[in-house]
């Protein structure tokens, strides 16, 4: 049984009043409530991610590239706890393959070596998690999906604007966020969809509300721009085995090699 936090129960969630004989709630009881709410929906660092750390690669290129966001994502990462408990998020934007789903990985990893709980998902897979819930033998209803959502530490949801827009959709992301600005909680996202031109295309696809509340919870985005890292690495193969000194161009003949020629 976890300790209380606030030092009054014995970790139970309780304090009991030896003379009326009779128990009344501890002031840490609504989060352990919504700790245990939050659990069931607790991400895990896929296992590409497992060792992902600050001093090692791919992070030392990807600060080369974006020294200044870099720079930021220390900063939270040193002071987790407390911009967690500030509702304080971050989100990333730019080219494919600049590292913002690694930093953002790094940041979720963090929060639980913190023992915080962290959910991530893709925002195709979280959008599917909401349409399971309306089966006849989901787990649990919508509202009380969006309630755990609602109760973890930190949301981490990657590729914001990879699926398609609806009406449907726009209502259930505005929902979450706006869910999650109220009770004060962080949001951790990454999109290619706030472009140097601005975050119009985002708002197209998301909808002007719930980009409004991302701005208020996660300030302004980390633009990171550049070469695709996935792509950075390059290989050297040897020049190809040539019969002749010199190659016919494209179309031409080639030339007849004498039979006796060593």
């Amino acid at each position: 049984m976890a300790a209380c936090p606030d030092g009054r129960c014995d970790g139970s969630g309780f304090l009991l009043d030896e003379i009326a004989r009779r128990a009344r709630p501890c002031s840490c009881r609504p989060a352990r409530i919504a700790r245990k709410r939050a659990a069931a929906l607790e991400g895990r660092i896929p296992k590409r991610y497992h060792e992902v750390s600050l001093e090692r690669e791919p992070l030392i290129s990807i600060e080369r590239a974006n020294p200044h966001v870099v720079r930021e994502v220390r900063q939270y990462v040193r002071t987790v706890a407390e911009q967690l408990d500030a509702g304080r998020g971050l989100w990333f934007t730019g080219d494919v393959g600049t590292g913002k789903t690694t930093l953002a990985m790094l940041i979720s990893k963090a929060a639980m070596e913190a023992d915080r709980t962290v959910a991530i998902y893709s925002l195709p897979r979280l959008l599917g998690l909401l349409r399971a819930s309306y089966e006849d033998d989901a787990r649990y209803s919508l509202n009380e999906l969006i309630d755990r959502l609602s109760a973890v530490d930190l949301l981490h949801v990657d590729d914001v604007g990879a699926e398609q827009t609806s009406p449907w959709v726009l209502e259930q992301l505005y929902t979450i966020v706006n869910t999650r600005y109220e009770d004060g909680k962080a949001i951790l996202l990454t999109t290619n969809l706030v472009t140097k031109e601005g975050d119009q295309g985002l708002r197209e696809q998301i909808g002007d509300r719930t980009v409004s509340r991302l701005y208020e919870i996660c300030g302004e985005t980390k633009p990171m721009f550049g070469d695709d890292q996935r792509n950075a690495t390059t290989y050297t193969l040897p020049a190809p085995a040539r019969e002749w000194d010199s190659e016919p161009a494209y179309g031409e003949p080639r030339p007849q090699r004498s039979p006796f020629a060593s």
